[in-house]
């Protein structure tokens, strides 16, 4: 799995919790975690010229990621998340902008990049501001298999740019509310089987995975239903088991993985995550493949 690559583009940030800061931003997190499954992942963001930029460009070495196409702007300060964690499986945010991950410039290098990679893996986030939503749209164009991770942050997305994405996309992940909304704007079916398989034909979209939480994650592919229950475990936060989960499944997807399997394996790990505090805690594939016997038992 080592030769295979993937890009994940966008935010790449603080998140400010009552405990500190510590490094965030779901492309990141993706990324982290994809690296920790054994995949060569890249992340193209950008950061300030300033003092909480270089932290960040710290701790992404530091968690084994390079940072070539982690531009550095002197007009724009790092970004930063103000995390509400008073409710430890609903977190809140309040998001800063603009930023310097609103501003990520294109450039050929980037392109080639992206060109080059299996798997091309962004969110409606970073789409929020016209420089780095432009230069994700020209990115599109030259990747193989697009990753769209919805993850909508009221007010920082419209309906028209997340309908542009799914129109882009291969492959969709949300959550069950983000399914529920989007289906409101088509005035479609909220049933989650029914919204999936309508997603899939509408947009043409290989798959279609929601998350429910602790409920577990449900995934349509090859015009089939493919259903993984919750892992019961006791929640420090959330943030990031989503974008383990997804790191997870999709290094199950590149392996040709029954989708089920795949599914069971992505929620054990977004558990896992959830059982550390911070986004991008270290973990191993044994601790997850333990954490999954221990369901079976």
């Amino acid at each position: 799995m080592s030769d295979k690559k993937i890009v994940c583009f966008g935010e790449v940030l603080w998140d400010v919790l009552p405990t500190g800061k510590q490094p965030g931003g779901a492309p990141f997190n993706v990324a982290v975690h994809l690296h920790q499954l054994g995949l060569s992942a890249d992340l193209i963001s950008r950061v300030g010229d300033d003092d909480l930029g270089t932290e960040l460009l710290d701790f992404i070495e530091l968690k084994g990621l390079s940072t070539e196409f982690v531009q550095r702007g002197k007009t724009h300060l790092t970004g930063v998340v103000k995390a509400n964690v008073d409710d430890a499986n609903e977190v809140t945010y309040k998001i800063v902008q603009p930023v310097a991950w609103d501003y990520i410039q294109y450039d050929a290098a980037l392109e080639q990049l992206v060109a080059q990679a299996d798997m091309f893996v962004f969110g409606s986030l970073a789409a929020r501001q016209a420089a780095t939503r432009e230069t994700l749209y020209r990115l599109l164009e030259h990747a193989k298999f697009k990753v769209f991770d919805v993850n909508v942050r009221p007010p920082h997305y419209t309906k028209e740019v997340v309908k542009y994405l799914l129109e882009k996309a291969n492959l969709v992940k949300m959550n069950h509310h983000e399914l529920a909304e989007i289906m409101a704007w088509f005035g479609q079916e909220t049933d989650k089987p029914t919204a999936m398989q309508w997603l899939a034909t509408r947009f043409d979209l290989q798959a279609v995975c929601v998350t429910c939480g602790a409920d577990g994650a449900l995934l349509w592919t090859n015009n089939q239903l493919y259903r993984a229950p919750g892992v019961a475990v006791e929640v420090k936060d959330t943030i990031g088991s989503g974008d383990a989960f997804l790191a997870a499944l999709l290094k199950g997807w590149l392996a040709g993985t029954e989708p089920g399997e795949a599914l069971r394996f992505a929620c054990a790990t977004g558990a896992l995550v959830a059982t550390h505090l911070g986004a991008t805690p270290t973990f191993s594939e044994a601790e997850v493949a333990e954490l999954l016997a221990a369901q079976v038992a």
